[in-house]
């Protein structure tokens, strides 16, 4: 008696039919998806007058990303260096909304928080969502690029008073370098 495979075949198809989507998800990337966020992310700058840049990383062919970049700046925080009259300004990364294409040719979307660099640990980048293509659209780029903005509001408007607002303190100075000279 041969055992039943139906589940087997079953399983089989629903593989294919995987495989198949990476395919159109990659290709609807390439094809029109790239552009639609490209283009509404530059919209956004525009109308909005925010100072940001739409960056393409394409080195790895089907793992490219188009990141909201929001650039750097200084964080108006300079450390005294000892012994010279200089002083080492800290910059600021100002924070981004990334696109990032992942291996199966869905969309990673995430946010990337400010930081400041020699300035506490930066946080990994937070992921708002997994779409497939079909699913991003110019109102749910708008919706992310809001969440970008609410998430860099935050961080800047940091308030220990304010219980939504409370995040770990990260204290900075000497006291605690962890350099004894």
């Amino acid at each position: 008696m041969t055992p039943d495979i139906t589940k087997l075949k079953s399983k089989v198809k629903e593989y294919k039919l995987v495989l198949e989507n990476t395919n159109n998800y990659r290709l609807a990337w390439k094809n029109n998806l790239k552009l639609l966020i490209s283009n509404t992310l530059n919209s956004i700058i525009s109308q909005t007058e925010l100072k940001a840049k739409v960056v393409e990383r394409n080195n790895i062919e089907n793992l490219e990303a188009l990141v909201l970049d929001l650039g750097r700046s200084s964080s108006g925080i300079s450390e005294n260096m000892e012994h010279i009259d200089l002083k080492h300004t800290m910059i600021k990364n100002n924070g981004a909304l990334i696109y990032q294409q992942l291996f199966n040719g869905k969309i990673m979307v995430m946010i990337l928080s400010p930081h400041i660099e020699g300035y506490g640990e930066q946080k990994e980048p937070e992921s708002l969502e997994i779409l497939r293509p079909d699913e991003i659209s110019e109102a749910s780029i708008l919706e992310h690029v809001e969440n970008l903005l609410d998430t860099i509001t935050f961080w800047e408007d940091y308030d220990d008073e304010d219980p939504k607002k409370q995040v770990p303190f990260q204290p900075i100075g000497f006291q605690h370098s962890g350099n004894i000279n």
